[in-house]
């Protein structure tokens, strides 16, 4: 299929899709079930199941208990993990090459044939409970988490993945034995590994382990959702800074101007020689910690920036955020920031595919995303191919004054924050 990156793919008769990339300078081999579907596809009664469900898979199977799947995965020296995303549910092992069998054993016995207990239910919503509180006990989590929620209002984009006390201590066997018939299907599942494996020996472990699943279509999503530009603030005594998220729409993961976006961002927030960075923390010494982020989905995305500070400077931190915006909208980034955010950020990429469990997820993604696949030089042939003035014309597109949210928790003491004064 890929001849450059020995990449190969094969559909199985149930729809099951298995993507492979050869890396035979390893000794071992990563592999991943990725399911097409994560938190934003649940109702808001069912907010947080796709993560339970995740959770759940770990606490045995109908040959398997759960001290079994850690002990036969310790035997061999194997990683088993899995994450819960807005889009998707993975599940993913990485073992020695002559360890294949057996770790694509049980990671298929886990993703197949779920019991669960009602035992394991309750004690692993005690679980999922706890970490709900760690995150409302982390500032940095939780002003993110208000973020998303106020940003996407009303759309499940904006449900937290986790769920919340309420609907995680209302969910119960049949709907999870529901989701998992509904959602675990061969048409809505990716099977992704790479490392030192022969393609079509390992596809047919896969298609006999994967015989007797269903096929099936990916489930329908509710569309695109509207960004709220709404202005929070949530005040939090108990901490000592001001935690501030300031973003803005930005474009879905397949857009033509990706490269021209990640690039704004990189110089915008990037690093440590970005424009935040430099002026915010190294001129001014208002935070610690500053920073811009993209979260792009498959029909929508924003652009967010973050800073930690105290309440007396957190007005002063936002103007300069917006000072920066308004920069990057009138003036063309010089050639010199332009060339050093592009090897930045192919250094980032081409790092990122040096191991055999980014390369794992990288297949899958391009495939659920892009139904393609891009070579390492492609991506940089592509970014060295962004201009300075389609990197302005995407700050003109992005830092609309109206469409700018805020959500800012802490100790604000007084502070307040209206629109006009988020002028760029």
């Amino acid at each position: 299929m890929n001849a450059e990156r020995n990449l190969r793919r094969t559909v199985l008769p149930n729809g099951l899709i298995v993507l492979t990339e050869r890396m035979d300078h390893l000794r071992s081999v990563a592999m991943g079930v990725w399911i097409k579907s994560g938190s934003r596809c649940e109702t808001a009664e069912m907010n947080g199941i796709s993560h339970f469900v995740e959770h759940m898979l770990f606490k045995g199977t109908k040959s398997r208990t759960a001290q079994r799947i850690a002990r036969e995965m310790d035997s061999i020296g194997g990683n088993l993990d899995a994450f819960t995303s807005k889009e998707t549910i993975c599940f993913n092992v990485k073992s020695l090459s002559d360890h294949v069998p057996i770790a694509l054993d049980v990671l298929t016995d886990m993703v197949l044939n779920p019991v669960f207990a009602p035992n394991d239910i309750e004690r692993e919503r005690g679980v999922i409970l706890e970490e709900i509180k760690i995150d409302e006990d982390n500032p940095d989590v939780l002003v993110h988490e208000l973020f998303t929620q106020s940003f996407w209002k009303g759309h499940p984009l904006g449900k937290p993945i986790l769920g919340t006390t309420e609907t995680v201590g209302r969910l119960g066997q049949s709907q999870l034995f529901t989701y998992h018939s509904d959602r675990f299907h061969g048409g809505n599942m990716v099977f992704s590994a790479a490392g030192n494996l022969d393609h079509d020996r390992f596809t047919s472990a896969v298609a006999d382990r994967f015989s007797a699943l269903a096929n099936g279509q990916a489930p329908q999503e509710l569309s695109a959702p509207v960004a709220s530009a709404r202005i929070v603030l949530r005040n939090k005594k108990s901490l000592e800074q001001v935690q501030i998220c300031l973003g803005v729409p930005a474009p879905p993961i397949t857009d033509d101007s990706r490269y021209a976006t990640s690039i704004l961002n990189t110089v915008l927030g990037g690093g440590m020689s970005s424009r935040l960075f430099q002026t915010i923390r190294e001129e001014r010494g208002l935070a610690y910690s500053v920073y811009s982020d993209m979260s792009p989905y498959r029909d929508t995305g924003n652009l967010c920036v973050y800073a930690g500070t105290s309440a007396g400077k957190a007005l002063q931190v936002v103007e300069l955020i917006l000072a920066e915006f308004r920069k990057l909208k009138e003036v063309p980034i010089a050639a010199e920031e332009l060339t050093r955010a592009k090897d930045q950020l192919k250094g980032n990429i081409l790092l990122g595919l040096e191991s055999s469990n980014s390369r794992m997820a990288n297949l899958a993604r391009q495939e659920m995303y892009f139904h393609e696949f891009f070579t390492p030089d492609e991506i940089i042939a592509r970014i060295d191919e962004v201009n300075a003035e389609q990197v302005q014309t995407m700050a003109q597109r992005l830092f609309n004054p109206e469409r700018i949210a805020v959500t800012l928790l802490g100790r604000l003491d007084g502070v307040k924050l209206g629109r006009n004064m988020l002028v760029c």
